[in-house]
């Protein structure tokens, strides 16, 4: 394999291609200095390296170490053109698990400082639906409500539930205002609570979808719900699902959202455990562009 997409950089990166870094990471690997795997490893390393800290407020002040240039550079890395099998054999390696959490927190994190600016900009707009139409992501969500509706096997005027809605709850947003359903999201973060409630009513569908503060403790609601979703970000995922494998009743739907297809498998913290055995997948739809993730179904049954 060789590698045919030259990596992101504003600067020249210093990448660390030390062979016998390489070899503790991943053994087999740093044998060939012109190998993919082994620039990939590299900067995926190199990443972390500046991730691992960037909470830390004099990072903002090294372009080379800023969220948005990190944020790049990790969002190139995972969508280069590796087949499933040679990423699966990178990132195998016990010695990514601290790179993992690293990458995944740093992305969650900045992820959620981009819905907030968005909120805040749909809130100041004279056309908001424009303004949230303008948001990076919003293609993507689209074809991710569709994906969740038919996989679901849902139907107009069904509620469903989000798990971690966030500050921009746009699943919500885009399958309430697409496929005419209701939606409650659960979220933890009071001031996500707060600008996500005043961003629905900016939309025009605070009839449709309304946000409660709670976890995943929060579940079962008094209402009915038709889908139960959990938000990528929801974490401690073992300890949610083993809650709503053990507190919904049998038959009630449930869906998450996965990264399985090449390098963007660095993101899926979900393949580290197993579910509940009560917990049935009855479904799983892979990624139609532009969306990146697996759409994964389950069905709640007898343990």
């Amino acid at each position: 394999m060789t590698c045919t997409t030259q990596l992101y950089t504003s600067k020249p990166t210093a990448f660390t291609h030390s062979s016998d870094i390489h070899e503790k990471i991943i053994p087999g690997l740093g044998t060939s200095h012109d190998s993919c795997a082994d620039t990939i490893a590299g900067e995926i390393m190199d990443i972390y390296s500046r991730v691992v800290d960037f909470d830390r407020k004099e990072l903002y002040y090294n372009p080379s170490n800023h969220p948005k240039t990190l944020f790049q550079r990790l969002d190139q890395v995972i969508a280069l053109d590796v087949d499933d099998t040679t990423a699966k054999a990178i990132l195998s390696s016990s010695g990514f698990n601290s790179a993992f959490d690293a990458i995944t927190g740093f992305r969650s994190h900045y992820t959620a400082e981009l819905e907030i600016e968005q909120a805040n900009a749909i809130l100041k707009s004279s056309d908001p639906w424009q303004s949230l139409k303008n948001f990076a992501y919003f293609q993507n969500y689209i074809e991710l409500a569709r994906t969740e509706f038919r996989g679901a096997r849902l139907k107009a005027g069904d509620t469903v539930l989000f798990l971690g809605s966030g500050p921009l709850p746009l699943s919500l947003i885009v399958l309430c205002r697409e496929h005419g359903l209701k939606g409650i999201g659960i979220e933890q973060e009071p001031d996500r609570v707060e600008l996500s409630r005043r961003v629905i009513e900016r939309l025009g569908l605070s009839d449709q979808i309304k946000i409660i503060k709670g976890n995943h403790l929060t579940l079962p609601i008094k209402e009915p719900t038709d889908l139960i979703m959990v938000a990528a970000q929801a974490e401690p995922k073992d300890v949610i699902f083993n809650h709503l494998a053990k507190a919904t009743p049998t038959g009630t739907k449930i869906s998450y959202r996965i990264y399985e297809k090449g390098l963007r498998r660095l993101l899926d913290t979900f393949s580290r455990y197993e579910l509940p055995k009560n917990l049935k997948e009855y479904q799983r739809i892979r990624p139609t562009p532009p969306a990146n993730n697996t759409s994964v179904f389950l069905s709640v049954g007898y343990a």
